[in-house]
């Protein structure tokens, strides 16, 4: 699968406050860019953290727009998700996935949340593992859609990764990141701020990994990066 990872930012690399308040960080027009990010991609993944945090709906909303809402995927060790979040409350409607590493919990699955059990690492879904079981579940969910398409073994479905810090990490230390959509907004939020990318412990700086930027542009007030990875 493509993994691109869709960063909004201070300038300093903080994604919230020192108190978790993350709501707006960017402008209008930045954020109208993410929902078409999200109409380009096949799924939309967050860890549970955020999920509870900010009870994201993870959907497209453009103004006209009609197309296919992307897969909601939750990266949730123990099943956590909240039965009362938009994520679960919407699942019967629209497609939601949760990747966990124990075996699917009824209260999610009687929501009609797809629950994908996988290997732990550390107490954490194995990333690669989960992307291995996310791309099989959305080839299937297309041949489901459009039987017509009947996509090959080569498939390779697009997932945009939208946070938290610790799984930015985990994704770009895993070496699983493709592309970096990066808008980064004109304040300060310090070092007490949350920052973008969570713990991620490098010993020599030959093994950063490492990006090209392929493209800047200003979107209202805020600064829109774009990496793609070496």
């Amino acid at each position: 699968m493509r993994v691109t990872l869709k960063l909004a930012t201070s300038l300093d690399g903080r994604i919230a406050t020192a108190s978790g308040e993350s709501r707006w960080i960017t402008g209008p027009a930045a954020r109208e860019e993410v929902h078409r990010l999200r109409a380009m991609h096949q799924a939309v993944l967050v860890g549970v953290e955020t999920a509870i945090a900010d009870d994201p709906e993870l959907t497209v909303r453009l103004p006209g727009y009609v197309g296919m809402q992307p897969t909601r995927v939750v990266l949730d060790s123990r099943q956590r998700l909240p039965g009362g979040s938009k994520l679960v409350h919407e699942a019967s409607r629209l497609n939601t996935v949760v990747i966990t590493t124990s075996n699917p919990n009824k209260r999610l699955t009687d929501a009609g949340v797809t629950v994908l059990p996988v290997s732990s690492n550390d107490g954490r879904p194995d990333l690669a593992e989960a992307l291995a079981a996310l791309r099989s579940h959305l080839t299937g969910r297309l041949v489901q859609l459009l039987p017509q398409a009947a996509p090959t073994d080569g498939y390779q479905p697009a997932v945009l990764v939208e946070g938290g810090g610790q799984v930015a990490a985990s994704f770009l230390g895993a070496g699983l990141v493709d592309a970096i959509e990066w808008f980064r907004a004109p304040i300060i939020l310090g070092d007490e701020g949350r920052p973008a990318v969570g713990e991620f412990v490098l010993n020599r700086l030959a093994d950063a990994p490492r990006f090209k930027r392929v493209a800047v542009q200003e979107v209202g007030e805020d600064l829109w990066e774009r990496y793609e990875r070496l």
